[in-house]
């Protein structure tokens, strides 16, 4: 019938409760429900049919129009998001990485709320993503052919396009702006959508499973994907404010549905004849060759002819006829073609080509009766879907089918006359049941079909000696008995009253067991997994997904019926999930070692699940029993986290790497303990940051972990066990690893400290010892790592790092005394830079000369090998002390931004105290708790005392600064020979700078870029000047000779080059230090002084000179513009 929504009140009929039957119902946002109960009262004039002339339609489209949401995004991504990791997975790492970077940039856009820069940032993102696609691709390799490659590379388009036009439907300035191409976007997106994820679905498959059945797998993508989006749906950007009885006639006009006419036939011919038109042009050589080859051509129309029909209860074909009469007949008529049509072909085509062994009749009485049988079930099934069954006659009707449709399909398989009244009286109770809703005749039709079940299995299978999976046939026949008879009584449980549902969920619970037990048998017991015999797999792997799934849809459609409790749905949903391991670890205990991880770690998630409350729901003692719970269950899962890790590497794993990813498990397990249940308990989130991260480290790090701390079961000391490794890749030194656990041990005390875990803010003694260890070990790791061969830097080494350690501790969290100790502190440290460098230089040389001799020159290579590694030791130094000042840096900067928003609070609350009023009464409660944690962070002294005993910050953090800035470039020479694009990686490290008294006294907020600007603007002319002076005086011999070497024309050129991109950047360094507006004109006049610096150089650092002075020129311009603007609009 069509839906309230869509059809006259005159042909709206009145449906009576006692004839409800199952519907295939949608959730789906923005469709309707046949269910709805239209109001049996109202009648309109047949003239009413109509929806109106289209000029009212489109007099009212504008005014109907409503910005709002798009509220079939979860739709679209059931069908784009797959599709765009399969074109990202064709593309390759181009594709994903122009992708992200696109991705990026409009993010960045986006958060600078510059919404039209963004849309178009995306779009640009996709375009260069597919031309990236087209390059990286290989599909003309993969189809070995053009026309097939190209038909190919033009989908992949199309696909990407449609996901710009689903991003472009996010945008909310597009809606307000351009309303027509909103509604043309979403039009278009519900129109292309099933036709391209259908195929990419399809190809998906066909590289996954092969092409033997594709058409059949287009089939059932083109009915998922016609049900989801060809179905009429309310557009997202109409009004619905006035409800569907506020238009003419109580029905919704055509301009509120998504689709129109146009789109919705080109929906059905594509589901109608698409399949077949492909499997002809793909089997064309074969498709009369036998009959079974021919009924294919039938299934492929026929089949998705059916699905149409029934789509039209949804009112999938409004665009045909909007009679309820005409509708009817349509179905009835062309269904009974059809489902005849389908039913001859799949006897021949299944039944007797795959099941004729158990036909015991002989033909043609064999024909004649799984006919019988076949078209009596699917009429009898089609006539109660399409709720033909509504009077006395359709029941006697009804009834009488089922019974000649059971005794028929009986005799075919078998049974003896004396128990033909057995699947007669099954038939009969099943048919009252459907017609009388009366669930002692489904009860007597579960007890006569167990009978039957039976029967046939002893019949056919017992007596046979196989074995299979590891057990006996006549375990296996029990096993699927068993399951058949739980499947047939669990929906006659589940129809008992709710205080009996406990019932339908024990029968739920028994029968995923048994499923599990059956599937990891016929899955992981075979021994033709282990010998590639693909071709005799027993249980295919789609067979363990579709199960699973069919399985939670089959548990979340209960539980909305409020059928079985979430406890149930709780335990239901681990045991279907866990399944899943199967398809990756071949292990005969996976499947219940992940059922047990996953009862212990879903209960927060799935048991807790009443959103009324906004307090914990969870207990304190349950919190904890569940976290102990998690540890357990963990821990005796151990061996298929080893499993799983061997899996994954291809190797087994360490001890530290698999105790890490435990703890890390446990962590991550706890996690929706601490998040749904105490998120206001800090300490708790605090010990599971700890706990991650202790994880974390020991599977990067991979400590050695002693013996007796580990235990090995037999399967993990059978992995461990071989001497394939020395064989294959010979013997290797061990590597030196003891080490890592100290700067784990460093890690960890950071850490805490930092989380408060160890009150390191309220306890000095306890801040100098913690300050003391981490920079101890520390010190020790990088002498044992690094420094080995040189013994005599190890204390100072450590000295450095524990002075480090200090430094930074007591200057985040100072104490009384620290502000005039952290000097000195500092003074060490910068002294000991230099002592360290060359001590190490020194001793490395001294070895050299005592081990090797002046004039051997048989150890010369040795030689060269030592003093290249004295240059990395020397190297390791700088780039040791360069991360120590920028620490430094880094904090100082960071404290004395702290303080001075202390002073601006602090002068607040004087002002606000004069004016005779405390603040503190007036703020918000949580502004007055942030102040007084505010204030409880200084220990013992007040902000102006700091401020008094701390001046020496701004002068240290300079040094550092600037010592930071000189290692590095001395680095940058050392490693790169003085890249050209280091220093622009390396000047921003000059915006630490701070104001003092001693050394930059003018300097302020206001000029924080000027050192970036002058300095990369200083290096480059002196680098340039310098690389002028090499070529000129050291230049290439070779080159010398043949053209007459460079001259002095070759110096003053290049140096007046030079001299024309200094107005440019003197312009724009004095721009930056006052910000100061000049004239216009000119940083726009000293532009074109750049150009000849770019086109005729020699020297690539003039040219980059150059290119800045033009970038510099064109951003003054643009920022004292900015300026005038908006002191005009200020005016």
């Amino acid at each position: 019938m069509l839906p309230p929504e869509l059809q006259p009140r005159s042909h709206r009929p009145y449906i009576s409760p006692s004839m409800s039957a199952p519907t295939f119902s949608s959730s789906f946002n923005g469709g309707y429900s046949p269910e709805r109960s239209p109001n049996p009262n109202l009648s309109v004039n047949s003239s009413t049919n109509s929806l109106g002339s289209s000029s009212s339609s489109r007099s009212l489209k504008n005014l109907r129009y409503s910005p709002s949401a798009f509220t079939y995004n979860s739709r679209i991504a059931i069908a784009l998001v797959p599709c765009a990791l399969f074109i990202l997975d064709l593309g390759g790492t181009p594709v994903v990485a122009t992708l992200i970077l696109g991705l990026m940039c409009s993010y960045i856009l986006d958060s600078l709320n510059f919404k039209p820069g963004a849309f178009f940032a995306v779009w640009f993102s996709l375009i260069a993503a597919q031309i990236a696609f087209f390059f990286s691709s290989s599909l003309i390799t993969t189809f070995n052919s053009i026309p097939l490659a190209l038909l190919a590379a033009f989908l992949c388009a199309e696909t990407n396009f449609l996901i710009g036009v689903w991003s472009s439907l996010q945008f909310k300035w597009i809606q307000i702006e351009n309303p027509s191409i909103v509604l043309a976007l979403e039009r278009l997106l519900f129109a292309c959508v099933p036709l391209v994820a259908a195929s990419i679905f399809t190809w998906a498959t066909v590289s996954a499973v092969g092409m033997g059945n594709a058409a059949y797998y287009l089939v059932i993508f083109n009915c998922v994907f016609y049900w989801l989006y060809s179905i009429p749906r309310i557009s997202s950007f109409k009004s619905k404010q006035e409800g569907v009885w506020g238009y003419h006639g109580g029905e919704i006009p055509d301009d509120m549905l998504i689709l129109g006419p146009l789109e919705s036939c080109l929906h059905t011919l594509h589901l109608l004849f698409f399949p077949l038109l492909f499997h002809i042009a793909s089997h064309y050589s074969i498709i009369f060759s036998s009959a079974a080859s021919v009924c294919d051509l039938f299934l492929l129309f026929f089949i998705p002819f059916l699905f149409q029909l029934y789509a039209s209860t949804r009112n999938a074909l409004w665009w045909v006829t909007k009679n309820p009469n005409q509708l009817q007949s349509i179905r009835i008529t062309n269904g009974a073609v059809a489902l005849f049509v389908v039913v001859i072909s799949l006897e021949i085509r299944v039944v007797f080509h795959s099941f004729g062994r158990y036909i015991q009749v002989p033909p043609p009485f064999s024909y004649l009766l799984v006919t019988t049988t076949m078209l009596g079930g699917a009429g009898a099934a089609c006539a109660y879907a399409f709720r033909m069954i509504a009077d006395a006659l359709s029941s006697v009707a009804f009834t009488a089918l089922a019974v000649l449709t059971c005794v028929a399909g009986a005799v075919v398989v078998g049974f003896p006359l004396w128990l033909l009244p057995l699947p007669s009286a099954s038939g009969f109770y099943l048919a009252r049941f459907f017609t009388k809703k009366s669930l002692p005749s489904y009860f007597a039709f579960v007890v006569l079909g167990s009978l039957m079940s039976m029967w046939f299995v002893m019949h056919n299978f017992w007596d046979l000696n196989i074995w299979l999976a590891g057990m006996s046939l006549k375990s296996f026949c029990k096993l699927i008995v068993a399951s058949v008879v739980l499947a047939m009584i669990i929906p006659g449980l589940a129809l008992f009253p709710p205080k009996f549902r406990i019932l339908s969920e024990v029968g739920l619970i028994s029968h995923v067991l048994l499923l599990c037990h059956i599937e990891n048998r016929f899955f992981n017991y075979s021994s033709i997994y282990y010998y590639g015999l693909e071709d005799d797999v027993m249980y295919p792997s789609y067979m363990v997904i579709m199960t699973t799934f069919v399985g939670l849809t089959l548990v979340r459609r209960l539980y909305v019926d409020n059928r079985i409790g979430s406890k149930a749905v709780w335990m239901l949903t681990c045991l279907y999930t866990s399944k899943l391991a199967m398809l990756f670890i071949t292990s005969k205990s996976v499947v219940w070692f992940s059922a047990l991880l996953l009862l212990a770690v879903s209960p927060p998630v799935l048991l807790y699940k009443d959103k009324s409350k906004t307090a914990s729901k969870m207990k304190p003692w349950q919190g904890y029993a569940h976290a102990v719970v998690v540890a357990l269950s963990v821990w005796f899962c151990r061996e298929t986290i080893f499993e799983a890790l061997q899996w994954w590497s291809g190797r087994p794993p360490s001890d530290s790497l698999l105790l890490g990813f435990c703890i890390v498990l446990m962590g991550l397990a706890c996690l929706p303990i601490v998040a749904l249940h105490f998120p206001h308990v800090l300490s708790a989130k605090r010990c599971l940051v700890l706990v991650v991260t202790m994880g974390l480290l020991l599977i990067i790090m991979q400590p050695p972990i002693p013996l007796s701390w580990t235990y090995r079961s037999d399967l993990m000391k059978a992995a461990h066990q071989t001497g394939d490794d020395i064989s294959i890749y010979g013997f290797m030194a061990p590597k030196l690893t003891w080490p890592s656990w100290l700067l784990i041990v460093a890690i960890m005390l950071s850490l805490a400290g930092a989380t408060s875990v160890i009150p390191i803010q309220h306890i000095v003694a306890l801040r100098a010892f913690c300050a003391t260890a981490v920079g101890f070990a520390l010190g020790v790791y990088i002498s044992a790592q690094y420094f080995l061969q040189t013994p005599i830097l190890h204390v100072l080494i450590v000295v450095t790092m524990v002075c480090s350690s200090v430094f930074v501790v007591f200057t985040h969290f100072p104490s009384a005394s620290s502000t005039k100790l952290l000097p000195w502190v500092f003074a060490l440290l910068v002294a000991l830079f230099p002592v360290t460098y060359l001590l190490e230089g020194h001793v490395s040389i001294t070895s050299i000369i005592e081990d090797v001799g002046v004039g051997d020159t048989a150890e010369e290579d040795r030689r060269l090998t030592t003093l290249l590694a004295v240059e990395g030791a020397r190297t390791s130094l700088l780039g040791l002390y360069a991360a120590i000042f920028m620490l430094i840096a880094l904090e100082i900067k960071y404290e004395l931004a702290s303080l001075m928003r202390g002073k601006a609070i602090e002068r607040g609350g004087i002002r606000a105290g004069q004016s005779g009023q405390s603040t503190s009464a007036t703020l918000p409660p949580k502004m007055r708790f942030m102040q007084q944690r505010r204030a409880s962070t200084v220990p013992t002294f007040t902000i102006r005392k700091m401020a008094a005993e701390g001046a020496w910050m701004p002068a240290v953090g300079n040094v550092a600064t600037i010592m930071c800035f000189a290692i590095c470039l001395i680095l940058n020479v050392h490693l790169t020979g003085g890249s050209n694009r280091a220093i622009f990686l390396l000047a921003p490290i000059l915006l630490l700078l701070n104001q003092d008294s001693d050394f930059i006294a003018g300097f302020g907020d206001k000029q924080r870029y000027f050192p970036v600007t002058i300095v990369i603007s200083s290096y480059l002319i002196l680098t340039a000047l310098y690389s002028i002076w090499e070529e000129v005086w050291h230049g290439n011999a070779g080159w010398g000779l043949d053209i007459g070497g460079p001259d002095w024309f070759f110096a003053v050129k290049n140096v007046a080059l030079l001299i024309l991109t200094f107005p440019s950047h003197i312009l724009f360094n004095q721009f930056v230090w006052s910000y100061r507006k000049r004239k216009d004109s000119a940083p726009l006049l000293t532009l074109p002084l750049n150009l000849p610096s770019i086109i005729m150089t020699d020297v690539l650092k003039i040219k980059i000179l150059g290119l800045l002075g033009v970038i510099y020129s064109l951003s003054q311009y643009l920022i004292s513009r900015q300026q005038y603007l908006s002191g005009l609009k200020y005016i």
